[in-house]
């Protein structure tokens, strides 16, 4: 089922949720395992992954970069913002989200930092919004008054999709015209395709798929706006940081040598290395879309985290509300402090 909204709603809502999501983390949070353990012995890090697909902590962890860390897998996940709201609200230990939801999220008062980044776009690895081949759509000004379907809203494709109209010239009340629709990515492809709704934003095999049929074109890619980008990154609570800091080296640096190790690797072998780990995990899921990865998507070698990460995104955090007019203060957001690979790359 599609919903739609006005960018007004979808500010006024996600400043509710922020804020609700603050409230919660400054109350007692709920006892986890990790709480509960002394630094020094196994400490169990709570997690929502995604089906058919490997995450970074997974990754580490059959590596062999996690010793003292014990991962527990609590479900999936149904996006950024909600992966990172379930860590502010002490239901998981680490989630991971784009740039701009985790600035929201700290603005609201929600007590997390950043530790390493997760995912972004290159060449090869990039988010994309698409049309019918044969839709009149063909520069920003054409999407004013339609719909793009969206996996969720507050989220990076919305920041980019933005971007693009905005240093293209359309005013803030064109932009307001143009209408997020947040639909499950799987079923935005058929929705272009039908007409349900007017373009779509797609990644990974999704992607692939439609750009395979012939009668999909795309119309942008956010590459094209920002260039290549570290998308987001894996937070962790500032009182799971306090109470464990030793896991918390091992998690983040192991999270940055299993990117590293993806980045290094033949792509046949990382490919291969998540088919056994799906395969494993026994949760009834399929690998056949694995065959289509491509890279890491992240340019920063490492994840190591930069200021520029959040600040590539002032614009939009302040034209959204999210942030006073140069009031973004990213040194309050991240650090690479539990990052081994930082120090490596700064000595």
């Amino acid at each position: 089922m599609m919903r739609t909204t006005t960018r007004r709603s979808v500010l006024s809502a996600g400043a509710l949720l922020a804020l609700t999501t603050s409230l919660a983390a400054g109350c007692a949070l709920p006892t986890s395992d990790a709480q509960s353990q002394e630094e020094g012995a196994h400490t169990t890090v709570r997690y929502q992954g995604s089906a058919n697909a490997v995450t970074w902590p997974e990754l580490a962890d059959d590596l062999g970069y996690l010793d003292r860390v014990q991962l527990k897998y609590v479900g999936a996940t149904t996006s950024g913002p909600q992966d990172i709201q379930s860590v502010a609200t002490g239901q998981t230990d680490i989630g991971g989200a784009f740039s701009g939801a985790i600035v929201k999220l700290v603005e609201a008062g929600s007590p997390i930092t950043a530790v390493v980044n997760y995912y972004g776009s290159d060449a090869r690895s990039y988010q994309g919004v698409y049309v019918r081949k044969d839709s009149a759509i063909r520069r920003p000004r054409d999407l004013v008054g339609k719909k793009i379907a969206v996996n969720t809203l507050g989220a990076q494709t919305e920041a980019a999709i933005d971007t693009w109209l905005t240093t293209s010239g359309l005013s803030q009340s064109e932009i307001d015209q143009v209408q997020l629709v947040v639909l499950p990515p799987n079923d935005t492809e058929e929705a272009v395709r039908r007409g349900q709704v007017d373009a779509g934003a797609l990644g990974g095999i999704l992607q692939d798929h439609a750009k395979a049929q012939g009668d999909i074109r795309e119309l942008f890619r956010d590459t094209e706006v920002v260039g290549p980008i570290n998308g987001g990154q894996y937070v962790l609570r500032d009182d799971f940081i306090a109470q464990h800091p030793q896991a918390t080296r091992e998690l983040t640096t192991g999270v940055a040598k299993a990117i590293e190790w993806a980045r290094t690797t033949p792509r046949a072998d990382v490919i291969a290395r998540f088919t056994q780990i799906v395969e494993a995990r026994d949760r009834n899921e399929t690998t056949a879309n694995l065959r289509y990865w491509k890279s890491t998507g992240i340019p920063a070698r490492g994840g190591v985290i930069s200021d520029t990460d959040f600040t590539q995104w002032s614009d939009w955090l302040e034209s959204s509300g999210i942030v006073a007019a140069g009031e973004l203060d990213p040194s309050q957001i991240y650090t690479n402090e539990y990052n081994d690979l930082a120090k490596e790359g700064s000595s």
